[in-house]
This record gives structure tokens, C-alpha cells and sequence, in this order.
């Protein structure tokens, strides 16, 4: 005879799971916090050295040293730019591409996927410099093209291979039955097939809108002399000093590029949980 459970009462191994979640969020979420407080925190008890995780004193001096910074919002809409055009881009070409090398048999289709699976072992520092001389020779250094275009390659490999479970998801009897009804397949393509696969490239979206907008190896390698095409991770550098850091600066202006993630994520956070959770069911 089977034990009687008791109401209100959880098992051993429950609760040691439910502890280990909640020990493992707070080491993920410390650091935030931490750099939230640090950013409402006056400048003498950042540089205190008995740190507390609390002020009594909260200011906003760090904050608008920040927004007083020259071209601030400059750097801020160049990030908007060059994230925006990767997620848009990197979306659609990578739809394109995943019901292609899903739904169709041509030569070379494995080696493509294979060279798509190598293309994201490969670290982003290792290309750093041969990156740079061809944005050199195609005239894109100073640009926001050069920033665009290495984070859309980066981007398109996992999300053609994240995608193509979703267009794979779909039944082929729904595209046949599309055509016995008359619809063209870019009808069936647009109208049907996006759609069905829209929550994995949302999914695909954010990680390519995270990847992009925190950059700072491009932009730090590829804008070198005309600082107006730079984006929001360089407008830190202002805060590093040689004599001594503005972490008060530093902080505040973290605080401010992490506000546009959170709304974005906020904003696809149900498309992501069911891209994330999977495709299309038969």
C-alpha cells in the first residue's frame, strides 16, 4: 500500500529543487541589482570600502551625467538602428532559408547545413581582423554597415537551424491542401507558413537583438575616427578614465542600455515561451 500524502506538505526532493532554483536566480539576478544600486548611489558610497547592498541616500547625479554626455542620443539611435536592421534582416532571410533547405532537395543541401552548424563554433574574435580588412576593402569602416553586416552573418546560422524544426513542425498535407484550394505557394508561404513558425523567429529575434545591441568588439574595431556612427556601448568608454573610473557613470549608463532589452523582452515574452517551447504540433 502506497503512503499517504499529506496536504500541504512537499516532498523532500521537491523542495531541494525549488531552493536550487531560487539560489541559482538570485546569483543570476545580484549582478543587476547590484548595478542598479551602484547607478542610484552618490559617488561616496560607491567608492566606500565597506560596500552595502542598500543607500539610504539615492541620487540621480550618475544618471544625468550620463544624458549630458555629447551625442548620447546619437549613440542611442545608431544602436536602435543597427540592432532593428539585424533582427529584421536576419528574420526574414533566415525564414527564407530554413523553408528552403526544409521543403526542397537540391545538391549540396547537407554540406550547407553542415557549413551553417560550423559557422557557429567559430569564435567572433577569431574573425575580428579579417572581418575588419573586408569591411576595409568594401569601404563600410565608419559606418553603420560595418556593424550590420558581420552581426547579421553571426545571426543567420542559428536561426536557420532553430527555424527549420518550426517549418519542419508544419505537415506537408497543409501545404497540399493549401494548393488543392487554390492558394499559390507564396500565398501558402506568407499567409500560411509565417504564421505558424512567427514564435520561433521571435525567439530567433531576441537572441540576435541581445547579441547586437551589447556589442562593443565591432564597434570598438570597425568605427574608428567618425565617433557619430558609434553605438550606446561606446558612449562608456567616456565614464573609464585614466586617473580614476566613474563607476557612478558606468553603472548608470549599463542601467540605461539594459531598459531597452527588458522591453523588448517584455514585449515578446509570450510569443518567446511558446517559441521556445516548441513548434507546430501535427
Amino acid at each position: 500500500m502506497s503512503a499517504l500524502r499529506i496536504p500541504g506538505v512537499r516532498r523532500p526532493g521537491r523542495l531541494a529543487a525549488e531552493a536550487g532554483t531560487l539560489l541559482v536566480a538570485a546569483a543570476t539576478a545580484f549582478p543587476l541589482y547590484w548595478m542598479v544600486l551602484s547607478a542610484f548611489k552618490p559617488a561616496g558610497e560607491i567608492q566606500s570600502a565597506h560596500p552595502r547592498p542598500w543607500t539610504l541616500s539615492p541620487s540621480l547625479d550618475s544618471f544625468r551625467r550620463v544624458f549630458e554626455q555629447q551625442d548620447f542620443g546619437r549613440y542611442f539611435l545608431n544602436s536602435l538602428i543597427v540592432a532593428g536592421a539585424v533582427v529584421l534582416a536576419s528574420a526574414l532571410i533566415a525564414f527564407l532559408a530554413a523553408t528552403a533547405v526544409t521543403r526542397f532537395r537540391f545538391r549540396f543541401r547537407t554540406t550547407l547545413l553542415i557549413m551553417f552548424l560550423v559557422a557557429q563554433m567559430v569564435p567572433v574574435e577569431a574573425l575580428a581582423i579579417p572581418l575588419f580588412f573586408l569591411m576595409r576593402d568594401l569601404g563600410q569602416l565608419n559606418t553603420l554597415g560595418s556593424l550590420i553586416l558581420p552581426h547579421l552573418a553571426f545571426s543567420l546560422p542559428f536561426a536557420i537551424w532553430m527555424l527549420r524544426g518550426f517549418v519542419r513542425a508544419v505537415p506537408e498535407a497543409l501545404e497540399e491542401q493549401a494548393q488543392i484550394d487554390g492558394a499559390s505557394r507564396t500565398r501558402f508561404l506568407w499567409q500560411i507558413l509565417f504564421p505558424l513558425v512567427f514564435p520561433g523567429l521571435v525567439a530567433t529575434s531576441v537572441f540576435s537583438f541581445i547579441s547586437t545591441w551589447n556589442d562593443f568588439l565591432f564597434a570598438k574595431s570597425f568605427i574608428i575616427s567618425d565617433t557619430s556612427q558609434s553605438t550606446l556601448p561606446m558612449a562608456l568608454l567616456v565614464f573609464f578614465k585614466p586617473d580614476e573610473n566613474d563607476w557612478g557613470g558606468i553603472m548608470a549608463g549599463s542601467t540605461v542600455m539594459t531598459v531597452p532589452v527588458l522591453v523588448f523582452f517584455v514585449l515578446v515574452q509570450r510569443r518567446l515561451v511558446s517559441g521556445l517551447g516548441g513548434a507546430v504540433k501535427d
